[in-house]
């Protein structure tokens, strides 16, 4: 078994509303012992003329694959409604796998750990909240350390009060 953290974005409809839903589904059907972050609010990053995001981070223990884990994410998302669009545009929910444990996993498009999880505070911010002692098996860092490395000033993420 091993930890899993996810990051749960969202900036059309009801995004509060819609991670909330995939943070339950997660829990039904792919992680035990799941903990959740706050929600935050965030400002897009490459396209900025959309919504504000909702980000949020999920922790949980998995026996499943990096792949397994992946493509799980990816059905939550279809469910939810996700749309695909071009990069850094807006979306209904982002299902982001960011870590499986001390795996390293690079194929078919699916990269693990996330290969720019580093540079992005609405990643590292919630993810710190709930794992903060998580290690990148691609750093050998803890997730504490990366997001006080962090340079990024772009998304700089804000708490918002509840999480429905």
């Amino acid at each position: 078994m091993h930890q899993v953290l996810l990051s749960l974005g969202a900036n059309l409809g009801n995004p509060r509303e819609t991670i909330s839903r995939a943070i339950d589904l997660i829990a039904q059907r792919l992680l035990a012992d799941v903990c959740a972050s706050a929600f935050y609010e965030t400002a897009p990053v490459g396209i900025t003329d959309q919504p504000v995001f909702i980000n949020a981070a999920v922790v949980g223990t998995s026996f499943a694959t990096a792949q397994q884990i992946h493509d799980a994410c990816k059905q939550i998302e279809k469910e939810l409604g996700r749309q695909h669009r071009e990069r850094w545009h807006q979306r209904e929910i982002d299902i982001d796998v960011i870590l499986v444990g001390d795996c390293i996993y690079d194929e078919h498009d699916v990269h693990i750990p996330h290969p720019r999880m580093h540079e992005r505070r609405f990643v590292l911010v919630p993810a710190c909240e709930v794992a903060p002692d998580m290690v990148c098996p691609r750093t050998d860092k803890p997730l504490s350390q990366l997001l006080t490395e962090c340079t990024d000033t772009v998304s700089n993420p804000n708490r918002v009060t509840g999480n429905s």
